[in-house]
């Protein structure tokens, strides 16, 4: 496996061609969120970046975002007002501030909001996608956080797992993201030398994975570094993590590639956040510090 080559949530290449049912099957719920978040409601509008929002945006004053909410601390579900919530969230409501406007989430399959961005259902993709060449070719990406992947078992690590000779192991991940890929060539490997396969138990929803690991229905898990540490965090001390984050690469907002400059009002509204302090804040709150950047790019994939 070749470092770099496996990204966050990657997508099959079939994936990103737009078609009708593809495109329009994401599912769900949507909630407006642009005055959620003392970070969202304290940032101030510059009027420069404003100005570079597409007339077509500026009209109602709102971004139609689509994500996955099914993936803690990120983006998830809050139970008690079912409002889309996370850092990730509260970030892109301050960066829309910044701009000047508010946000609409859509709750969508994860699988459907790249083709959603192409075909202009939504205005731009907020879920913890990672920025990688293929997806550059469907849309532009304004990266925001760095992340990779890491492992986590039962306290303890009653089953033995080790994530560079899991053989024979059941090791849960979500649909549709670079874990899948990922356990398909270290398992590759294992049958190569002669050893039983990995045990991939695929599930719809991160939350669902890690629901199977709390109760020892799989030996372990693999998901995107911020996912797993709030995993072990809220399931109080019965997970830990095993082995050293990988793949490190960096998450993106999905923007479509007729959007005018939307992207370069984006990438400058998070860089006036991470010189306020704004960014740093937002990010330590949810004490995913550890993944921020300092200089958001446009298509900064990884070769």
């Amino acid at each position: 496996m070749t470092t770099g080559s496996l990204r966050r949530r990657a997508l099959a290449a079939s994936a990103l061609v737009l078609t009708g049912a593809l495109a329009l099957s994401a599912c769900g719920d949507s909630n407006d969120s642009g005055d959620s978040g003392s970070a969202a409601s304290n940032t101030s509008v510059d009027s420069k970046l404003a100005a570079m929002v597409p007339a077509a945006i500026k009209s109602d004053g709102k971004l139609s975002i689509g994500t996955d909410a099914s993936y803690p601390p990120n983006e998830s579900v809050d139970p008690a007002s079912q409002k889309i919530v996370g850092w990730d969230v509260d970030l892109f409501n301050a960066v829309a501030a910044k701009l000047g406007l508010k946000t609409q989430y859509s709750n969508a399959g994860f699988d459907t909001i790249i083709p959603g961005v192409q075909s202009g259902k939504y205005e731009a993709g907020v879920s913890s996608f990672t920025d990688t060449k293929e997806r550059e070719g469907a849309v532009d990406f304004v990266t925001y956080y760095s992340a990779g992947t890491t492992w986590a078992v039962l306290k303890g690590n009653p089953k033995g797992v080790n994530p560079d000779d899991a053989c024979g192991k059941s090791i849960g991940v979500q649909q549709g993201t670079v874990q899948v890929d990922d356990l398909a060539a270290r398992s590759k490997k294992c049958t190569d030398a002669g050893k039983p396969a990995i045990k991939s138990v695929v599930r719809k929803q991160q939350t669902e994975v890690n629901n199977d690991l709390v109760a020892g229905k799989v030996d372990g898990m693999a998901a995107d570094s911020p996912i797993v540490g709030d995993a072990v965090k809220k399931t109080g001390g019965k997970l830990e993590i095993i082995g050293q984050t990988y793949d490190t690469a960096p998450y993106g907002y999905a923007i479509g590639k007729n959007s005018g400059q939307l992207k370069e009002a984006v990438q400058g509204a998070l860089k006036a956040l991470i010189a306020d302090g704004t960014y740093k804040k937002i990010l330590t709150d949810a004490g995913v510090e550890s993944g921020a950047i300092t200089d958001p790019k446009i298509n900064g994939a990884q070769s």
